[in-house]
């Protein structure tokens, strides 16, 4: 009957040593000289975006030391702090008597929002994180650039409206310009698109950058997935831009669009003596569908980089094209392409009513997954000029000069996750365009380069070559 009395207490006991604080609070160091290491001395956001806040941040702390220790005040420095902190699940400014058991760890996760302030130009916002252990301060230093934005939510323009270089856009729900509207995009503009956001074009789309002056249309994250990959590599993260079928005489140049749903869309309209889209100087890239997707239209490309899709980078049904000095490339990052690099539909008169009129000329195919077969060819209206493929074939009447089997020795360099179409000082690429493709309109590439300063082009977008990064 004793020891029946006395299990309850025994049990007590067993229980209060598995509690956390007591297995903890049994040997925790006092000495000045336990203290902490992180996992870096500075925390650095990038670009946040005001009135909006930042993606979480975090902050391993380590305690190297065999004991555990106490952490008596975890706070920021400056009491109205831009930065804000979650210790074990709790929100807040300050913590005290944070314990890390010997030879572990905590996360600290950190994040940042910025009032909007009265100029255009980005200021630096930094605090403090200050740690104080058996009496000894140490510090983490936070920064982070706040920079301005005007929100546009759900907005349907419906008349000529101008966006500008001044300040970053930042589109939610869906931007639409409304049938006999024109929407302007300034040189330097920077359009960024929340989660599902799309930019939808029933009237007139006129976006024209200059060198050095790109105009920019990608998602409003900017920090990264890994620390050597950013959210901008990242497809999926807009929607994309759709031009509707009553929509003619877009124009895109230097155009960095990036980083969407389904790329670049444009809607059957069936009649091929108008313009639906000239894209100059340009670069579509990184998408979860095509970078471009046309349908029974009109479509110029000229300098332009179409890259790095999961379907393919080019897919044309039917319509009227020309395709000069463009480089067309997968590389796609996060799975094997599903499809060729260039798809084309509707090429022969029994497969529509108006077959598919296209020329390529002094360009680079090339990549993951297959070119442009020569089989599917046969007595259609597409050829090819002057042409680089990664892959193997032959020329015929539908591919006439072109390079076969031919690396283009491209800078990129996918396991690093760096993407740069310039090629190399010993590309095959070098020279080996017909200078009679070189028209005004694509007679300087995306850098500014005279094409044909040495006299015959080089293939592709660029035509100067790059020595590779160390």
């Amino acid at each position: 009957m004793r020891l029946l009395r006395l299990l309850p207490l025994v049990l007590a006991c067993l229980l209060g040593l598995c509690l956390p604080t007591a297995c903890i609070n049994d040997d925790i160091t006092t000495s000045p000289s336990a203290t902490l290491t992180f996992s870096r001395d500075t925390l650095s956001f990038d670009t946040v975006f005001t009135e909006l806040g930042t993606p979480t941040a975090r902050l391993l702390v380590y305690n190297r030391n065999s004991k555990g220790v106490s952490i008596s005040s975890i706070r920021m420095r400056n009491a109205d702090s831009n930065f804000s902190l979650n210790v074990d699940g709790m929100s807040g400014t300050e913590f005290h008597d944070v314990e890390i058991r010997g030879k572990d760890s905590i996360y600290i996760f950190v994040e940042c929002y910025i009032d909007k302030n009265a100029g255009p130009e980005p200021r630096l916002v930094e605090d403090q994180l200050e740690f104080v252990t058996n009496g000894v301060a140490q510090t983490v230093q936070l920064e982070a650039w706040g920079q301005n934005v005007t929100r546009l939510n759900a907005l349907t323009v419906e008349r000529d409206m101008r966006l500008t270089a001044e300040q970053p856009y930042v589109v939610f729900d869906s931007l639409v310009v409304a049938s006999g509207a024109t929407l302007t995009i300034d040189p330097g503009a920077r359009v960024l698109f929340h989660d599902k956001a799309s930019l939808i074009v029933d009237g007139r789309l006129e976006a024209v950058g200059k060198p050095g002056q790109m105009i920019h249309l990608r998602g409003d994250r900017s920090d990264k997935v890994l620390p050597d990959l950013t959210y901008e590599e990242m497809a999926s993260q807009w929607r994309g831009v759709r031009i509707g079928a009553g929509s003619f005489d877009n124009h895109l140049e230097y155009v960095d669009m990036r980083s969407t749903e389904t790329g670049l869309v444009i809607d059957s309209c069936g009649d091929l003596s108008r313009s639906k889209l000239l894209i100059v100087n340009s670069w579509l890239h990184n998408s979860a569908g095509h970078v471009l997707t046309s349908s029974h239209a009109r479509v110029d490309a000229y300098g332009t980089i179409f890259s790095d899709a999961a379907l393919g980078v080019l897919s044309l049904t039917g319509g009227k094209h020309e395709i000069v000095q463009c480089t067309l490339a997968n590389y796609y990052l996060f799975a094997g392409p599903s499809g060729p690099i260039v798809r084309l539909y509707g090429l022969k008169a029994d497969e529509t009513d108006a077959p598919m009129q296209a020329t390529f000329a002094n360009c680079i195919i090339d990549g993951l997954g297959g070119p442009i077969l020569p089989g599917d060819l046969k007595d259609t209206q597409v050829y090819l000029h002057y042409t680089l493929f990664g892959a193997t074939g032959e020329n015929d009447e539908h591919f006439l000069d072109c390079l076969w089997g031919k690396d283009p020795l491209f800078l990129t360099d996918r396991p690093k996750y760096y993407f740069n179409y310039h090629v190399e000082p010993k590309s095959p690429a070098l020279g080996a365009g017909d200078p009679a493709y070189v028209t005004s309109i694509c007679l300087y590439d995306m850098d500014g380069n005279d094409r044909l300063s040495g006299g015959a082009p080089t293939l592709g977008a660029y035509s100067e070559p790059e020595n590779a990064p160390e």
